[in-house]
């Protein structure tokens, strides 16, 4: 094949073409790192407990012929195996599995691979160049180090709900499990890091994320205030602790998002809303002023912006270059020209489910394309075509270990 062919086949394929990932992760965090590479076209082979699989394919309603949606939601671009590790058949498969792939991951309690046979010094031996991640509650370090996570759990312990929710009301979690959906793509980042620096040195590592450190890491600029005034954060409600105006508002048919980053786009707010007087008023006039009267701001505005419809304004905003957006449902957001323009709707065909759809990858690549858009799989359902294709067993081999329910 000429190199300009070779190019363009390059080209056809998922930037992770190639690569091959063994995923022993279940829930969230580990699969959705998954995901991510087998949507960039990573080979992707999922490995579950024979007896019910990754918990999420319980988790529901709502389900599709019985098929969890929420699995269904992170588990695409994935082979499905069934092995059963209790015992030491399964051990010996996976001993056997693992140096045929480039990437592990797995989410088990700490120490659980360990325990099986699988340390730092089996892996040097048989998988050199392996890069193994390790996606645990609060990693290998410290006093929590051996506890199981859970999303709830940390957005309570890291501080994230403190600062979400009314300003007179109680801390409230974010709407979906930000921490673990955080954790996964932080997983996948560092896998590819780990993976250029195999390039470079010729040999693989371990790699290792928590959902404690994630969650400590997503305080972000609200954590960052805090170790630099020792002062302690509130909760602003839809607000903005260091920026205002920069929250909701009711117009007369529906709520909009106004974030107002700096003083001259208030400036031009305040002009197109026919109150100059704003501009020039010390409590206003700065960034800085209004976030000591955000309750005065606030105020004017509520009282201003409920006599315009939610068109009428955002089509005003946006004419002069002010950030601004309606609040919409889940469903409105799904069905938006934008949403549907960007192809962020997949239809996929499922082997049980049948057509349905998800949300699709945010990634757009425009070197290579994501071409990928294969179906979860159903629990052991590629468990023969890959035991065949990497470790060579025959049909006979394959009904042995079905007979001795080590496989699926």
């Amino acid at each position: 094949m000429s190199s300009d062919n070779q190019a363009e086949s390059a080209i056809q394929e998922g930037a992770l073409a190639g690569l091959k990932v063994l995923d022993l992760s279940r829930v969230l965090a580990g699969p959705w790192c998954g995901q991510l590479l087998g949507d960039l076209g990573a080979e992707v082979i999922k490995i579950e407990s024979p007896s019910g699989g990754d918990d999420t394919r319980a988790w529901g309603p709502p389900f599709l012929e019985g098929e969890s949606a929420y699995f269904l939601g992170c588990n695409r671009n994935k082979q499905g195996v069934a092995i059963d590790f209790s015992g030491p058949e399964g051990k010996d498969l996976l001993a056997k599995l693992i140096p045929q792939f480039d990437v592990l991951i797995e989410n088990f309690k700490s120490g659980t691979l360990d325990k099986w046979g699988f340390n730092a010094a089996w892996f040097e031996k048989h998988a050199p160049t392996l890069v193994r991640c390790s996606i645990t509650g609060y990693g290998s370090a410290g006093t929590q180090s051996g506890l199981p996570g859970y999303d709830f759990i940390l957005q309570a312990e890291s501080g994230l709900m403190s600062i979400a929710g009314p300003s007179n009301g109680e801390p409230t979690k974010y709407g979906v499990a930000i921490v673990d959906l955080a954790t996964g793509m932080m997983a996948a980042n560092a896998i590819q890091a780990a993976l250029l620096a195999r390039y470079r040195t010729g040999k693989g590592q371990a790699v290792e994320v928590s959902l404690f450190d994630t969650s400590i890491a997503l305080l972000a600029n609200v954590g960052n205030s805090h170790l630099a005034t020792g002062k302690d954060s509130g909760r602003y409600g839809n607000g903005h602790p260091t920026i205002a105006p920069y929250t909701t508002y009711h117009c007369h048919d529906g709520m909009v998002a106004l974030a107002v980053g700096n003083d001259k786009q208030f400036a031009k707010l305040s002009q197109l809303l026919g109150h100059s007087e704003w501009i020039d008023d010390d409590r206003l006039k700065t960034n800085s002023a209004r976030v000591e009267n955000r309750g005065l701001i606030d105020g004017l505005l509520t009282e201003k912006l409920k006599n315009y419809s939610s068109d009428e304004l955002i089509d005003l905003c946006r004419a002069n270059g002010i950030p601004i957006g309606r609040v919409n449902t889940v469903k409105q957001a799904l069905t938006l020209e934008q949403t549907i323009a960007k192809n962020m709707v997949l239809e996929m065909k499922h082997s049980k489910a049948g057509i349905f759809r998800s949300l699709a990858s945010p990634l757009t690549m425009h070197g290579t394309v994501n071409t990928k858009k294969n179906a979860p799989p159903m629990l052991g359902e590629h468990t023969d075509s890959v035991l065949r294709q990497y470790l060579g067993l025959s049909d006979s081999d394959l009904s042995d270990l079905k007979n001795k329910k080590v496989i699926h």
